[in-house]
């Protein structure tokens, strides 16, 4: 099968590579849309955990070809998407409903090979089949709101809060829509887009801020304060927005070596919390449920859909900051 191949950091190569063969309790699913992550781009600079060499892509749909054995609920020719986590599932972090910090976490495209290829192996427990209604693009885009589901677990915003975002990429507009979704007042959301701003706006933002003028926020705090973009030099700016008892939350993946400056007697004296949210944590259900039921825009994120060939020079170019979801269609 065709496959991209990630062989050490920033070398990426299209070849042919053995198709997988489900092993017993797993399906290979003919993979026909794949987002491409933020994740993806680190693994693609060495910034991330995974090893070399290695078929990117966890965010994915496509029709199941193959069943392993023991597969009774599933059959070849069903439509499909799936969650692309792999717990052990019996560590005291799986067994305490922690699962995305397994002892000995995995993830297709992560840590083993994953949906960047013709086919993909994946146990049959992870797999949701999709209504015939649903796009495979659509479909692509479960997993990632299914990392927005566990942020919003981790953060639990309540009625008539105010909120600051920043970042208003694909993840970032996902996030607008949950947290407008979960009761939030004042949303203000800020990027270097406009576009992506009016859109923000459309989404749910009661307020959008370029990047360049950073002035609108001197002195402003709020009672959520939201990084979607990983930047560190951009996270010790959101920190100084956090007004006393606010909620912080870490959202976008930094490069595994990024540091931060932080005032620790303001973190003590104004109550702040500050959260991590890792991946996914048993949310692809509730997050295939939301989408299922038109609640989350997400077909509006696609900004371009490009074959596999062109995927490496893609990585290798610098990023389009106008540029949301990018999908590669693998058939």
């Amino acid at each position: 099968m065709r496959a991209l191949v990630m062989e050490k950091p920033r070398q990426a190569v299209v070849k042919e590579v053995p198709d997988p063969v489900p092993k017993p309790g797993e399906v290979v699913i003919e993979v026909e849309r794949v987002g491409i992550c933020g994740t993806d781009f680190h693994i693609y600079e060495g910034e991330f955990l995974s090893p070399y060499p290695i078929i990117p892509g966890h965010e994915f749909s496509g029709t199941i070809r193959r069943l392993g054995e023991g597969v009774t609920d599933l059959n070849a020719g069903d439509r499909v998407t799936a969650d692309p986590s792999l717990f052990c599932g019996s560590c005291r972090y799986c067994l305490t409903h922690r699962g995305n910090q397994c002892e000995k976490w995995g993830a297709l495209g992560n840590t083993v090979d994953g949906s960047m290829a013709e086919y993909v192996a994946v146990p049959a427990r992870n797999v949701v089949k999709i209504p015939d209604g649903m796009t495979f693009g659509t479909a692509a885009f479960i997993e990632p709101m299914a990392c927005v589901v566990h942020a919003m677990n981790r953060l639990r915003p309540q009625a008539g809060q105010s909120a600051l975002l920043f970042g208003a990429g694909a993840m970032g507009l996902q996030l607008v829509q949950s947290l407008s979704r979960l009761g939030v007042s004042a949303l203000a959301v800020v990027d270097v887009s406009e576009r992506k701003l009016e859109l923000a706006r459309a989404l749910g933002a009661t307020e959008t801020i370029h990047a360049r003028s950073p002035e609108r926020l001197a002195g402003r705090t709020f009672d959520i304060v939201v990084d979607a973009t990983g930047i560190p030099a951009v996270i010790e700016q959101a920190m100084t927005h956090l007004g006393k008892t606010a909620k912080y939350l870490q959202f976008g993946v930094t490069p595994t070596g990024a540091q931060i400056r932080l005032n620790p007697f303001d973190l003590y004296h104004k109550d702040w919390t500050i959260l991590g949210s890792m991946a996914i944590n048993y949310t692809f259900l509730p997050a295939f449920e939301w989408v299922r039921e038109g609640r989350i825009a997400l077909e509006p994120l696609i900004s371009k859909v490009i074959p596999l060939e062109e995927v490496p020079d893609f990585l290798a170019r610098p990023k389009d900051p106008e540029l949301l979801k990018v999908q590669i269609q693998i058939r």
